[in-house]
């Protein structure tokens, strides 16, 4: 490449003059031979990088991270998880939680109403939130709750749902799909995606699944989110605002009952 300044001028000397042959220039026939084992050799290695890669690189692309991933990682961190239970143990009053990661009251309940109760009581000792998702609006809610019960098996489904919930789509909108399970999965620091993305497929999820739909239906649900709050150990829970929006207030007001 030169550079275009006039000091850098070269000697220029004339092409040799090129004779007609009464058509286009064509290549000879040794140069034909050649060029078409060099096309040969570029064909079979494209078929071979096919074979390996499927034809498509979007398999092994890595999912994308989500918005406000800090703030929901920050927002659980220090807080003990094991399963599809967030809180110490050992905490003497106990809140289950219904919800379905497409209700859009259950977004507005997690990230407007829990955040206070994660400060006030689950940070403190206080509670355990025992979360139980179900498909209650549609099919995109199964894909969903899937992905929330493969994630427990790696105690981290707070943060999973959370995050769900911060890129909520409409209803059946099909925002919910194995890309934003992947990748709300991927925001997560410490998720092996292999092992997440084989649970997801598991007999062990699918009883789950049952599982956490006949509890539903045993307590009565008939929406989400639906709160039951009492002391841990009881067998009985009081229904918050039964399949509706509960307030900071009435879920405290519960929460201080179960500890009184």
């Amino acid at each position: 490449m030169t550079s275009g300044k006039a000091a850098r001028r070269k000697r220029q000397v004339p092409p040799p003059p090129v004779r007609s042959t009464g058509g286009g220039r064509r290549a000879s026939n040794r140069v034909l031979i050649f060029a078409g084992i060099g096309l040969l050799c570029i064909a079979a290695a494209i078929g071979i990088v096919f074979a390996f890669t499927g034809g498509s690189s979007s398999d092994s692309a890595t999912p994308a991270t989500l918005p406000d991933a800090g703030v929901v990682n920050a927002q659980f961190a220090g807080i003990p998880q094991n399963d599809n239970v967030l809180g110490a143990a050992k905490a003497p009053a106990t809140m289950v939680q219904y919800i379905d990661l497409q209700c859009p009251v259950c977004r507005a309940f997690e990230t407007e109403v829990m955040p206070t109760i994660l400060r006030r009581y689950v940070r403190t000792g206080k509670v355990k939130v025992v979360t139980r998702p179900i498909a209650f609006i549609g099919p995109d809610s199964e894909t969903g709750l899937r992905g929330s019960l493969a994630i427990a098996e790696q105690d981290r489904m707070a943060e999973f749902n959370q995050l769900l919930y911060f890129n909520q789509g409409a209803e059946n909108g099909g925002w919910l799909n194995d890309e934003m399970v992947q990748s709300a999965a991927a925001s997560i620091p410490g998720v092996d995606l292999d092992a997440f993305n084989q649970a997801r497929d598991s007999s062990a999820v699918a009883d789950r699944q049952k599982e956490f739909a006949q509890d539903a239906d045993a307590d009565g649900v008939t929406g989400t989110p639906s709160i039951y709050v009492g002391k841990s150990g009881s067998n009985t829970l009081t229904p918050v605002s039964p399949a509706s929006l509960p307030t900071v207030a009435q879920v405290s007001a519960a929460i201080e009952k179960a500890l009184g």
